[in-house]
């Protein structure tokens, strides 16, 4: 188990630098969508991509270290608040109550993405997400890496 926490460890380390510049793109192309509503659909994409590579994470965890991954229609959901607890003996939350309402934000924003065509997206609705997105960078980076320290030392227990 312990070559298995630190490969879930490296592999949340890589996502979260991947994070970073997801996040990145996202504000460039949000500079660029500012003054040309043709790229509000790359920026959609890079919103939705940001909160998949966190799911990603989250899922893993969820699958190696919790041994059950939520099922139904709601999992997305369930994920968060699964992860956002502690589980005692086991692990402590991988996510903090402060990244868990943003997150859940983009979580809700990722359905609407999938399923609208990129030019009925709001303008509105992105520029919050965007705007709100270096702060859920950080709260996110510190979660994880905070997490991934954990598995390693736990892994050389």
């Amino acid at each position: 188990m312990t070559d298995v926490l630190r490969d879930l460890a490296a592999r949340i380390r890589a996502e979260v630098a991947d994070l970073s510049h997801t996040a990145e793109l996202a504000q460039r192309r949000w500079d660029k969508a500012t003054a040309d509503s043709d790229y509000l659909g790359s920026v959609a994409l890079d919103l939705e991509s940001f909160y998949q590579g966190v799911e990603r994470c989250l899922a893993l965890v969820a699958k190696i270290v919790d041994g059950r991954v939520p099922s139904g229609e709601q999992w997305h959901q369930a994920l968060l608040a699964q992860m956002a607890a502690e589980v005692e003996g086991v692990r402590p939350a991988v996510i903090s109550e402060e990244a868990k309402a943003p997150l859940d934000r983009l979580r809700g924003f990722r359905h609407v993405a999938r399923n609208v065509y990129a030019f009925n997206l709001s303008p509105d609705k992105i520029s919050g997400l965007v705007l709100g997105l270096p702060l859920v960078l950080e709260l996110v980076q510190a979660d994880l890496q905070a997490f991934a320290g954990f598995l390693e030392e736990a892994a050389s227990r």
